[in-house]
């Protein structure tokens, strides 16, 4: 007797318990598509198209469903993009000019017309007559004609100097101009390169401060 309470027990414990489903049916790669066996046998009829199947959709229905402005609508001819297909041949590319090509040239136009295209280019040639260089205004000492003048290399003394700590003065005082070329310009207006008033040229070589009449020098040589 209680070997049969227990056979009973077990058996209504089976009936309910959730069945487990078949993870290999119809999940994932293993669909009925792909596995025509496991489909016939759940009773499914595997949907595969047939070998070589292509559209019955021809170039000149294509051509016809388009939307007005497209290019096949518009009267151009529709390419069959092909790889047996040769290469099209491009026309009216405004980016390549063909004037020098003598074959497409007379193909467009005669001689004449050509003449007459090139009688219009040159009608509209302007000729400018020279006229005389403006005369230079004088505005202080020429650096240039000064570098061309002297002839001592930068440091050979020249010229005498007096007082002390002329090495300081002329760095203080060379700090005021911007470039080498306007300190020797206002060290001449003033009276250089004999005299020094700002004692912009300390070792008496004539030019002040840094400024150096080597590539003047070098312009004129060459």
């Amino acid at each position: 007797m209680r070997l049969m309470l227990c056979g009973c027990a077990l058996l209504a414990l089976a009936a309910c318990a959730p069945q487990v489903p078949d993870s290999g049916a119809g999940i994932g790669f293993d669909n009925a598509n792909l596995n025509p066996q496991r489909a016939s046998a759940q009773g499914f009829e595997p949907v595969v198209p047939a070998a070589q199947s292509v559209s019955s959709e021809t170039l000149a229905t294509l051509d016809a469903t388009r939307p007005s402005g497209t290019a096949a609508a518009s009267g151009r001819q529709v390419v069959d993009a092909s790889p047996s297909n040769p290469q099209p041949v491009q026309l009216e590319n405004a980016g390549i000019s063909d004037e020098n090509n003598f074959d497409s040239v007379g193909a467009r136009r005669s001689i004449e017309d050509d003449a007459k295209r090139r009688a219009e280019i040159a009608s509209q040639y302007q000729v400018i007559q020279p006229t005389a260089l403006p005369q230079r205004e004088s505005t202080g000492p020429n650096i240039v004609d000064y570098a061309l003048r002297s002839t001592n290399p930068v440091g050979n003394s020249q010229y005498k100097r007096f007082g002390i700590n002329g090495t300081a003065r002329s760095e203080r005082n060379c700090a005021n101009y911007p470039t080498p070329d306007q300190a020797q310009i206002d060290f001449l207006t003033r009276g250089g390169p004999v005299k020094d008033r700002l004692g912009l040229d300390p070792d008496g070589d004539g030019y002040a401060c840094s400024w150096d009449p080597t590539p003047f020098r070098a312009a004129n040589a060459n």
